[in-house]
């Protein structure tokens, strides 16, 4: 044998013998030689913020993850693609819907949802719209009471309103509602041009509920999708 074929197998009896004193499986010196390839990248291109790629909240006591959808040539939901609808009924909502409501964006409501998560019962979301509009989608964690169960003029009975206020904390006393428990409610409808979470509000406002528990997510559902923003349906 040639001293280079020697060489050879010197360098292989050692490569061996340093795998099975380290307790792994051998490997060829070309092997053991080549570079690992990159771990695959699991980066969200299109995050929330910066610094929140996506959140997970409780939607019918299940988790789900909200995040924005990844296709970047992705386009708005048809049902929320129309410009221009009639006036009645889908007119423009002013910013400030009833003194002493607050009016919200996209991260407070995330910021209600998270605390809900982490096991918050002091808040509630509410989708005033009806039926056919939640078929569409709404946002995970949202509690569907469509403007219709408690408004009474718009024909709402005694039973679903006193649901309704009961799911808000309130208790009903011989002398009217009770607001010493009221939660914080969070309502939305389809966006800006929809009157459904507005009739809520007013309701709720005449009926003596505290304002400051009252939040108004004006950009609602057509904002939400705009975003690109996790929606579920019933």
């Amino acid at each position: 044998m040639n001293t280079r074929s020697s060489s050879l197998l010197k360098g292989v009896a050692a490569v061996a013998a340093l795998a099975l004193f380290s307790g792994c499986s051998s490997t060829t010196p070309s092997a053991a030689s080549t570079p690992a390839a990159p771990a695959k990248s699991t980066e969200i291109a299109v995050k929330i913020t910066p610094a929140i790629a996506s959140m997970e909240v409780m939607h019918n006591g299940k988790p789900v993850t909200i995040m924005r959808n990844q296709d970047q040539k992705n386009t708005v939901n048809p049902a929320f693609a129309t410009t221009s609808r009639a006036c009645p009924p889908f007119c423009v909502q002013p910013y400030t819907i009833a003194a002493g409501v607050e009016t919200i964006a996209e991260m407070e409501v995330l910021g209600y949802l998270k605390k809900m998560k982490e096991g918050d019962k002091s808040i509630v979301l509410i989708d005033s719209r009806t039926p056919d509009w939640l078929a569409r989608g709404t946002i995970p964690g949202a509690i569907n009471l469509p403007y219709t169960k408690l408004d009474d003029s718009k024909g709402a009975d005694p039973l679903s309103v006193a649901e309704a206020m009961e799911l808000f904390g309130a208790k009903e006393t011989s002398k009217g509602w009770d607001y010493s428990n009221a939660k914080t409610v969070v309502l939305f409808c389809n966006g800006m041009w929809c009157g459904q979470s507005p009739n809520n509000i007013r309701t709720l406002v005449k009926m003596g509920y505290p304002v400051a528990k009252i939040k108004w997510y004006r950009g609602g559902m057509q904002n939400w999708e705009n975003l690109g923003l996790t929606t579920v349906t019933p």
